[in-house]
Protein backbone atom coordinates (compact mmCIF):
# COMPACT_ATOMS: atom_id res chain seq x y z
CA UNK A 1 0.00 0.00 0.00
CA UNK A 2 1.39 3.25 -0.77
CA UNK A 3 1.70 6.77 1.20
CA UNK A 4 -1.71 8.45 -0.08
CA UNK A 5 -3.43 4.86 0.80
CA UNK A 6 -2.26 4.62 4.10
CA UNK A 7 -2.89 7.92 4.77
CA UNK A 8 -6.58 7.95 3.36
CA UNK A 9 -7.63 4.76 5.29
CA UNK A 10 -5.80 5.69 8.46
CA UNK A 11 -7.88 9.22 8.63
CA UNK A 12 -11.17 7.60 6.86
CA UNK A 13 -11.13 4.56 9.72
CA UNK A 14 -10.36 7.09 12.91
CA UNK A 15 -12.90 9.33 11.37
CA UNK A 16 -15.69 6.70 11.02
CA UNK A 17 -14.39 5.48 15.00
CA UNK A 18 -15.33 8.90 15.86
CA UNK A 19 -18.48 8.88 14.14
CA UNK A 20 -18.05 11.67 12.27
CA UNK A 21 -18.48 13.34 8.95
CA UNK A 22 -16.22 15.22 6.95
CA UNK A 23 -17.96 18.38 7.38
CA UNK A 24 -17.75 17.65 11.18
CA UNK A 25 -14.16 16.87 10.90
CA UNK A 26 -13.51 20.14 8.76
CA UNK A 27 -14.99 22.28 11.50
CA UNK A 28 -13.02 20.77 14.55
CA UNK A 29 -10.35 21.07 12.68
CA UNK A 30 -10.48 24.98 11.84
CA UNK A 31 -10.04 24.22 7.87
CA UNK A 32 -12.47 24.18 4.90
CA UNK A 33 -14.28 21.15 3.85
CA UNK A 34 -12.43 20.74 0.60
CA UNK A 35 -9.24 20.93 2.26
CA UNK A 36 -9.83 18.26 4.80
CA UNK A 37 -11.42 16.08 2.00
CA UNK A 38 -8.09 16.79 -0.21
CA UNK A 39 -6.09 15.79 3.21
CA UNK A 40 -8.06 12.46 3.39
CA UNK A 41 -7.54 11.27 -0.11
CA UNK A 42 -4.23 11.21 0.98
CA UNK A 43 -2.64 14.40 -0.01
CA UNK A 44 -1.01 15.78 3.26
CA UNK A 45 2.18 17.23 1.06
CA UNK A 46 2.67 20.34 2.69
CA UNK A 47 0.55 20.38 5.76
CA UNK A 48 1.42 22.31 8.45
CA UNK A 49 2.17 21.15 11.79
CA UNK A 50 -0.65 23.05 13.23
CA UNK A 51 -3.42 21.08 10.86
CA UNK A 52 -2.08 18.06 11.79
CA UNK A 53 -2.40 18.72 15.54
CA UNK A 54 -5.74 19.94 14.79
CA UNK A 55 -6.46 16.73 13.06
CA UNK A 56 -5.34 14.38 15.86
CA UNK A 57 -7.61 16.65 18.27
CA UNK A 58 -10.83 16.58 16.01
CA UNK A 59 -10.31 12.55 15.34
CA UNK A 60 -9.48 12.24 19.14
CA UNK A 61 -6.72 10.49 18.38
CA UNK A 62 -4.68 8.58 21.01
CA UNK A 63 -0.75 9.57 21.39
CA UNK A 64 0.42 6.52 19.38
CA UNK A 65 -1.94 7.25 16.75
CA UNK A 66 -0.94 11.38 16.70
CA UNK A 67 2.63 10.24 16.11
CA UNK A 68 1.53 7.75 12.89
CA UNK A 69 -0.30 10.85 11.65
CA UNK A 70 2.70 12.94 11.89
CA UNK A 71 5.11 9.78 10.61
CA UNK A 72 2.82 10.03 7.51
CA UNK A 73 3.06 12.90 7.15
CA UNK A 74 6.67 13.12 7.43
CA UNK A 75 7.19 10.20 4.74
CA UNK A 76 4.49 11.84 2.31
CA UNK A 77 7.22 14.94 1.88
CA UNK A 78 10.12 12.31 1.36
CA UNK A 79 10.32 10.80 -1.98
CA UNK A 80 11.38 7.51 -2.53
CA UNK A 81 14.37 9.18 -4.29
CA UNK A 82 16.36 9.98 -0.87
CA UNK A 83 17.39 6.55 -1.18
CA UNK A 84 14.28 4.85 0.66
CA UNK A 85 13.52 3.21 -2.38
CA UNK A 86 14.78 -0.05 -1.04
CA UNK A 87 14.22 0.40 2.56
CA UNK A 88 16.31 -0.57 5.28
CA UNK A 89 18.84 -3.32 5.07
CA UNK A 90 18.93 -5.69 6.99
CA UNK A 91 21.05 -4.69 10.09
CA UNK A 92 24.09 -5.64 11.59
CA UNK A 93 24.66 -5.88 15.68
CA UNK A 94 27.69 -4.37 16.20
CA UNK A 95 30.21 -6.39 18.78
CA UNK A 96 29.51 -3.95 21.38
CA UNK A 97 26.16 -4.39 21.39
CA UNK A 98 26.57 -8.31 21.60
CA UNK A 99 28.82 -7.96 24.35
CA UNK A 100 25.34 -5.93 26.36
CA UNK A 101 23.66 -8.67 25.60
CA UNK A 102 25.72 -11.50 26.59
CA UNK A 103 26.11 -9.55 29.80
CA UNK A 104 22.72 -9.59 30.75
CA UNK A 105 23.15 -13.27 32.07
CA UNK A 106 20.15 -13.74 33.89
CA UNK A 107 17.65 -11.76 31.76
CA UNK A 108 16.76 -13.31 28.46
CA UNK A 109 17.31 -10.50 25.37
CA UNK A 110 17.21 -10.31 22.10
CA UNK A 111 17.67 -7.56 19.25
CA UNK A 112 14.98 -6.61 16.30
CA UNK A 113 14.51 -4.07 13.94
CA UNK A 114 11.48 -2.61 12.90
CA UNK A 115 10.18 -5.00 10.78
CA UNK A 116 10.73 -7.82 14.05
CA UNK A 117 12.96 -9.69 12.32
CA UNK A 118 15.05 -10.92 15.39
CA UNK A 119 19.08 -10.17 14.81
CA UNK A 120 20.87 -11.23 17.55
CA UNK A 121 19.96 -12.53 21.24
CA UNK A 122 22.30 -13.92 24.30
CA UNK A 123 21.95 -17.19 25.90
CA UNK A 124 18.76 -17.04 27.70
CA UNK A 125 17.39 -15.10 24.97
CA UNK A 126 18.13 -17.82 22.57
CA UNK A 127 16.68 -20.59 24.88
CA UNK A 128 13.31 -18.66 25.58
CA UNK A 129 12.78 -17.96 22.27
CA UNK A 130 14.13 -21.53 21.08
CA UNK A 131 10.42 -21.69 19.20
CA UNK A 132 10.86 -18.73 16.91
CA UNK A 133 14.32 -19.26 16.23
CA UNK A 134 14.01 -22.76 14.73
CA UNK A 135 10.44 -22.34 13.34
CA UNK A 136 9.62 -23.97 9.97
CA UNK A 137 8.94 -20.14 9.37
CA UNK A 138 12.24 -18.44 8.81
CA UNK A 139 13.67 -16.15 8.19
CA UNK A 140 13.71 -15.62 12.20
CA UNK A 141 10.72 -12.73 12.79
CA UNK A 142 8.26 -12.83 15.69
CA UNK A 143 5.58 -11.49 13.30
CA UNK A 144 6.14 -14.04 10.60
CA UNK A 145 6.28 -16.70 13.57
CA UNK A 146 2.80 -15.22 14.84
CA UNK A 147 0.78 -16.05 11.89
CA UNK A 148 2.62 -18.58 9.69
CA UNK A 149 3.63 -21.08 12.51
CA UNK A 150 0.70 -23.34 13.83
CA UNK A 151 2.69 -23.76 17.14
CA UNK A 152 2.58 -19.88 17.82
CA UNK A 153 -1.10 -20.00 20.06
CA UNK A 154 0.72 -22.72 21.77
CA UNK A 155 3.86 -20.32 22.65
CA UNK A 156 1.89 -16.94 22.92
CA UNK A 157 -0.47 -17.77 25.77
CA UNK A 158 -2.25 -14.57 25.21
CA UNK A 159 -2.01 -15.45 21.50
CA UNK A 160 -4.59 -12.67 20.21
CA UNK A 161 -3.46 -10.01 22.08
CA UNK A 162 0.26 -10.36 21.35
CA UNK A 163 -0.72 -11.13 17.40
CA UNK A 164 -2.74 -7.56 17.56
CA UNK A 165 0.44 -5.87 19.44
CA UNK A 166 2.60 -7.27 16.17
CA UNK A 167 0.29 -5.87 13.58
CA UNK A 168 0.46 -2.25 15.29
CA UNK A 169 4.16 -2.54 15.60
CA UNK A 170 4.36 -2.77 11.54
CA UNK A 171 1.60 -0.38 10.67
CA UNK A 172 4.02 1.75 12.72
CA UNK A 173 7.15 0.77 10.85
CA UNK A 174 5.17 1.03 7.69
CA UNK A 175 4.62 5.07 8.54
CA UNK A 176 8.01 5.55 9.02
CA UNK A 177 9.27 3.33 6.09
CA UNK A 178 6.84 3.17 3.81
CA UNK A 179 9.26 2.52 0.77
CA UNK A 180 10.98 -0.37 2.51
CA UNK A 181 10.52 -3.39 0.30
CA UNK A 182 11.00 -6.02 2.94
CA UNK A 183 8.33 -4.74 5.03
CA UNK A 184 6.14 -4.88 2.24
CA UNK A 185 7.12 -7.76 1.13
CA UNK A 186 6.56 -9.31 4.64
CA UNK A 187 2.99 -7.55 5.18
CA UNK A 188 2.10 -9.50 1.57
CA UNK A 189 2.81 -12.84 2.87
CA UNK A 190 1.28 -12.40 6.20
CA UNK A 191 -1.79 -11.22 4.43
CA UNK A 192 -1.84 -13.73 1.77
CA UNK A 193 -1.22 -16.33 4.96
CA UNK A 194 -3.82 -15.27 7.69
CA UNK A 195 -7.22 -13.84 7.56
CA UNK A 196 -6.79 -12.70 11.29
CA UNK A 197 -3.78 -10.38 10.08
CA UNK A 198 -5.94 -9.05 7.18
CA UNK A 199 -8.94 -8.06 9.22
CA UNK A 200 -6.48 -6.34 11.80
CA UNK A 201 -4.29 -4.60 9.35
CA UNK A 202 -7.31 -3.10 8.11
CA UNK A 203 -8.10 -1.80 11.13
CA UNK A 204 -5.35 0.58 11.23
CA UNK A 205 -4.29 0.36 15.27
CA UNK A 206 -1.08 1.68 16.43
CA UNK A 207 0.49 1.49 19.98
CA UNK A 208 3.56 2.16 21.67
CA UNK A 209 5.50 -0.66 22.91
CA UNK A 210 7.92 0.56 25.92
CA UNK A 211 7.17 -2.06 28.45
CA UNK A 212 4.92 -5.05 28.91
CA UNK A 213 4.08 -8.22 30.56
CA UNK A 214 4.08 -11.26 28.51
CA UNK A 215 2.56 -14.64 28.86
CA UNK A 216 4.52 -17.59 27.08
CA UNK A 217 4.43 -21.29 27.24
CA UNK A 218 7.92 -22.77 26.70
CA UNK A 219 8.28 -26.59 25.57
CA UNK A 220 10.79 -27.59 28.33
CA UNK A 221 10.28 -25.31 31.26
CA UNK A 222 6.20 -24.40 31.04
CA UNK A 223 4.15 -21.09 31.88
CA UNK A 224 6.09 -17.76 32.00
CA UNK A 225 5.24 -14.25 32.87
CA UNK A 226 7.22 -12.20 32.14
CA UNK A 227 8.04 -8.04 32.19
CA UNK A 228 9.71 -7.13 29.09
CA UNK A 229 11.29 -3.95 28.66
CA UNK A 230 12.59 -2.14 24.86
CA UNK A 231 15.63 -0.05 24.87
CA UNK A 232 16.58 1.76 21.93
CA UNK A 233 19.52 1.57 20.36
CA UNK A 234 20.17 5.11 20.14
CA UNK A 235 23.56 4.70 17.50
CA UNK A 236 21.51 2.05 15.78
CA UNK A 237 18.04 3.64 14.12
CA UNK A 238 15.42 1.17 13.93
CA UNK A 239 16.98 -1.36 16.19
CA UNK A 240 15.96 -2.53 19.85
CA UNK A 241 16.89 -4.59 23.02
CA UNK A 242 14.08 -6.50 24.59
CA UNK A 243 15.02 -7.89 27.72
CA UNK A 244 12.75 -10.37 29.77
CA UNK A 245 12.60 -10.61 33.88
CA UNK A 246 10.19 -12.32 36.14
CA UNK A 247 9.80 -11.06 39.72
CA UNK A 248 12.04 -12.64 42.41
CA UNK A 249 11.56 -15.53 44.15
CA UNK A 250 8.23 -16.07 41.59
CA UNK A 251 7.09 -19.68 39.99
CA UNK A 252 8.19 -17.84 36.55
CA UNK A 253 11.76 -16.74 38.71
CA UNK A 254 12.42 -20.47 39.03
CA UNK A 255 11.50 -20.94 35.76
CA UNK A 256 13.97 -18.62 34.45
CA UNK A 257 16.68 -20.47 36.16
CA UNK A 258 15.36 -23.70 34.85
CA UNK A 259 15.76 -22.21 31.26
CA UNK A 260 19.63 -21.30 32.54
CA UNK A 261 20.68 -24.94 33.28
CA UNK A 262 18.60 -26.46 30.15
CA UNK A 263 20.34 -23.22 27.77
CA UNK A 264 24.04 -24.69 29.73
CA UNK A 265 23.65 -28.60 29.36
CA UNK A 266 22.64 -27.58 25.33
CA UNK A 267 25.89 -25.52 25.15
CA UNK A 268 27.96 -28.25 26.45
CA UNK A 269 26.72 -30.75 24.43
CA UNK A 270 27.24 -28.39 21.17
CA UNK A 271 30.97 -27.89 22.54
CA UNK A 272 31.66 -31.40 23.18
CA UNK A 273 30.12 -32.44 19.71
CA UNK A 274 32.42 -29.87 18.21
Amino acid sequence: MGNREEIRDFLTTNRRVARLRREEVALLAGVSVDYYTRLERGNVQGAPESVLEALARALQLNEAERAHLFGLARAANTTAAAGAAHGPARQLVRSSVQRILDSMATAPAYVRNGRLDLLAWNRLGRALYSPVLTSPAQPANTARFMFADPDAPDFYLDWERHAQDVVAVLRSEAARNPHDRALSGLVGELSSRSQAFRTWWGAHHVRFHRTRVRRLHHPVVGDLTLTCEALDLAADAGLRISAFTAERGSPSDDALNLLASWAATIDRDAAADA
